[in-house]
């Protein structure tokens, strides 16, 4: 995804509050979007490699993310293996490919590169990158919420005087869900400069009175060869030169003033979310409120008066229902994105680190762990005690829920699974990154049928829709903008259908009674499909209308409310019977992973920026 928010014409002017404190004038590169994985990425960034190192004067690089195509791990290693050759110190960031479809959740970028955040002193400025995101769920981007938690301790120590220069994968604005987060933050400090990459083009920007500039990607896309920028601070201002390497040339296109942009310097108040949409349904009121310190990726499930979560500090807790307090806490060493499924009094969810864990739900005291080759980004479904994951090494397995024990492993799976399995009249169905869906017996892992989108672009794959079944069917979306049906026991295609003006995506859910589909499209619209018709059948579209939409998060029905979430936030809760809008809450202005109805009057709500959260009305 490449968004290009308004581009400033010409030069900022800019209001000095604090005295600059006199520098010393240097040079780095800027480097960004290598995507490596792609055409000719890894020859365009050993050219750039070979380049910067012909210039003595560069005393550094910074790498602003979209490092790699796909996020994968043996990308990863390329790419660290060619930027290992830089012969002065570098510095890097992920963005949202390095992300977003990443077979480890993000977690072997923090081993390749050794964090996903920076920082560090040169020339008297103070250089920040963070993370970007969207990590693992579809939607805008985000700073996550450990990266703000790390900008906290790093900017309460240091001095507000001291310059800064902000890196970031993303424009700041609201292609950032969050982006006042970290905006005003540094408008707390003496911010004179934001760098972004992600739109593969030189820009520069206005973002809220800060001078932002983007930086061009390095690929050469209808070129023969790629580029990159040199920067050079001096006498007040931040030069910016396009490289062409090979031919050694160098073009400069702007020159921004550097001047400091301490909270209350310029215009005034910007733009922020606004939950004045709460007011307006007194009745609907947030029992409890849980803030992670860093973000929640997966939905939750409810044992025994407590709710269990996960985050990506790699941890599993769980949550007193009642008064959202914690009770237990369970480790891990990896990132988590799987939700977690309880089956009795045991818990199964796998974590980045390699391992699925089985914990006591009442304890979390670990009963058993298993190890499998890669991590695990995947959520478990349990079924008949037997516990099915699928993992990042190309595996689906079936694993005994009493002893952890291997039943069976379905060795054949084209890519990485992320997505929740479905099991339904006695096979075992889910989708993979790498363009394939597969119904394996549930006994005995044996493939009962494979099917294929026919795209050579992974990122249409059917891997994060969570699919459904009824009437002997099966059926999926995917960002192919494409919803498939298929016969259950055979795979054949019963009908398979697009529609300009429903713009499906990853996002669909199933009536409690089985007779519809649930699709939510991105145009922010919900519709009821026939699970009955032969052919794409839309019985129903509500007149809600929640605008530009993404998240892949599923509508779920409770009693006679069909609860919708949002990329924005938001839920909304839409009536059965006349399909119009019952209420809608906002809890955040960041993705909601999972809504969760406790029973007709609570519903659970967890959102990508570490809020857990129990809804009463």
């Amino acid at each position: 995804m490449k968004f290009y928010p308004k581009v400033l014409a010409g030069f900022l002017l800019l209001i000095s509050v604090l005295p600059v404190t006199a520098q010393t004038a240097f040079k780095f590169a800027e480097v960004s979007d290598t995507h490596v994985g792609s055409d000719h990425a890894l020859e365009d960034l050993q050219r750039t490699v070979n380049d910067i190192n012909s210039q003595p004067d560069l005393a550094f690089t910074i790498i602003s993310g979209d490092i790699t195509e796909f996020g994968a791990d043996e990308e990863l290693r390329q790419a660290k293996a060619v930027l290992d050759g830089l012969k002065k110190p570098w510095y890097i960031i992920p963005g949202n490919h390095d992300t977003k479809w990443s077979e480890s959740g993000g977690n072997t970028f923090r081993k390749v590169f050794g964090s996903e955040t920076f920082s560090f002193s040169y020339g008297g400025y103070q250089f920040l990158g963070t993370n970007c995101g969207p990590n693992m769920r579809m939607g805008p981007g985000q700073v996550p919420r450990e990266n703000i938690v790390w900008l906290d301790e790093v900017l309460k120590k240091l001095d507000k005087k001291t310059p800064v220069i902000y890196i970031n994968h993303y424009p700041q604005n609201a292609d950032l869900n969050n982006w006042y987060e970290a905006i005003d933050r540094l408008k707390q400090h003496n911010i004179q400069l934001i760098l972004c990459g992600h739109g593969h083009a030189n820009h520069v920007f206005d973002f809220e009175e800060i001078p932002g500039v983007m930086c061009r990607s390095n690929l050469r896309a209808k070129d023969s060869i790629g580029g990159y920028n040199i920067v050079t601070i001096a006498n007040g201002k931040a030069a910016f030169e396009e490289r062409t390497p090979v031919i050694a040339k160098n073009r400069e296109w702007a020159a921004i003033p550097l001047n400091s942009h301490a909270l209350g310097t310029g215009k005034g108040a910007f733009p922020r979310p606004s939950f004045a949409m709460n007011d307006s349904f007194p009745a609907v009121k947030a029992g409890w409120v849980y803030q992670d310190n860093s973000d929640i990726g997966s939905g939750m499930a409810v044992y025994n008066g407590l709710v269990i979560s996960t985050n990506t500090a790699g941890e599993v807790y769980a949550l007193h229902l009642k008064n959202g307090k914690k009770k237990w806490t369970f480790s891990t060493k990896g990132k988590i994105y799987a939700t977690p499924a309880v089956a009795g009094n045991r818990v199964v969810v796998g974590s980045s680190d390699h391992f699925i864990y089985c914990l006591d739900a009442g304890t979390g005291k670990r009963l058993w762990q298993y190890e499998t080759g890669k991590p695990l980004v995947a959520s478990t479904v349990i079924v008949n005690d037997v516990a099915y994951t699928g993992s990042s090494d190309g595996h689906f397995r079936a694993l005994e829920l009493a002893t952890g024990k291997l039943l069976w492993d379905f060795a054949g799976v084209n890519g990485f699974v992320e997505n929740k399995p479905l099991y339904y009249q006695g096979n075992i169905y889910f989708g993979s990154w790498g363009n394939d869906f597969y119904a394996l017996d549930a006994r005995t892992g044996t493939l009962q049928w494979k099917w294929n989108n026919g795209s050579s672009n992974r990122m249409f794959s059917p891997a994060a829709c969570w699919p459904v079944a009824a009437a002997n069917k099966v059926f999926i979306v995917a960002p192919d903008r494409f919803m498939t049906a298929f016969n259950a026991a055979t795979g054949e295609v019963i009908w398979r259908k697009s529609r300009p003006d429903i713009r499906m995506r990853e996002s669909l859910g199933l009536a409690t009674d089985s007779s519809q589909v649930f699709i939510k499209t991105m145009e922010g619209r919900l519709y009821g499909v026939s699970t009955q018709a032969d052919s794409m059948q839309v019985s129903w579209q509500s007149p809600l209308e929640m605008g530009y939409e993404l998240d892949p998060a599923a509508p779920v029905q409770q009693g006679s409310v069909i609860y919708v979430p949002t990329h924005s936030g938001v839920v909304y809760a839409v009536n059965t019977s006349d399909h119009s809008l019952l209420w809608k809450y906002k809890l955040s202005n960041c993705l909601v992973n999972a809504v969760l109805p406790v029973d007709n009057q609570q519903v659970l709500v967890s959102t990508m920026d570490g809020k857990l959260a129990l809804l009463r009305y």
